[in-house]
């Protein structure tokens, strides 16, 4: 459990990693902007076409100039979704000090969103400060794009590879963690609330 949870932690790294240097260019024909995601195949059960390039809705070909921001949206809503998984499931386990947090007090983390309303309210205050601190680097997009979507050239630790072939293999897996986490989020609010129970949550 502790592995997973570091990983799911770790690859988020290059979430706020600096802008990909030296890179080649990427041809304007290619799928979605050469950005990663469409590389498959990818197992897909009850589907009869091919993962690569998988796009059935056409937003890559309708709306090519917003692929940046279709692709900034993913990534933060991915980034929310492994950080929510892991908010949920480590609660099970261990609690912060005080008696309104104990487990007495609150036996499933569901049960948290009604029972703390004051600490609802300060996770809504600072989420709210964290999404207007990202206003400024959207400005960019309305001339032209001029930052890789999702990079905010934060890498403290220096997760993020210099080399070109290994930093787009960080992205896919930013990107396919943030995928399944969004769905596993929604499956774990889901089953907790449906059952009653803690983690696993069946």
């Amino acid at each position: 459990m502790k592995t997973a949870l570091l990983a799911t932690l770790l690859g988020s790294a290059a979430a706020f990693a600096p802008a990909q240097t030296g890179s080649a260019s990427t041809s304007l024909s290619a799928f979605a902007d050469g950005m990663v995601g469409g590389e498959g195949p990818e197992p897909m059960p009850g589907f009869r076409g091919s993962s690569v390039e998988f796009d059935p809705c056409g937003f890559a070909e309708r709306a090519p100039e917003w692929l940046p921001w279709f692709r900034e949206a993913e990534l933060k809503h991915g980034r929310a979704a492994m950080l929510a998984t892991v908010g949920f499931v480590v609660p099970e386990m261990v609690r912060i000090p005080g008696e309104q947090f104990s487990f007495e007090s609150i036996p499933n983390v569901i049960e948290a969103h009604d029972k703390l309303p004051d600490s609802m309210q300060q996770i809504f205050l600072w989420i709210s400060l964290l999404e207007a601190m990202t206003i400024p680097a959207y400005a960019g997009f309305a001339l032209g794009y001029d930052r890789r979507p999702g990079d905010f050239s934060f890498d403290p630790l220096g997760f993020y590879p210099t080399d070109p072939e290994k930093q787009r293999e960080m992205q896919l897996k930013e990107l396919k963690n943030g995928r399944l986490a969004m769905i596993a989020i929604g499956g774990m609010v889901t089953g907790a609330t449906i059952t009653g129970h803690g983690f696993p949550y069946v």
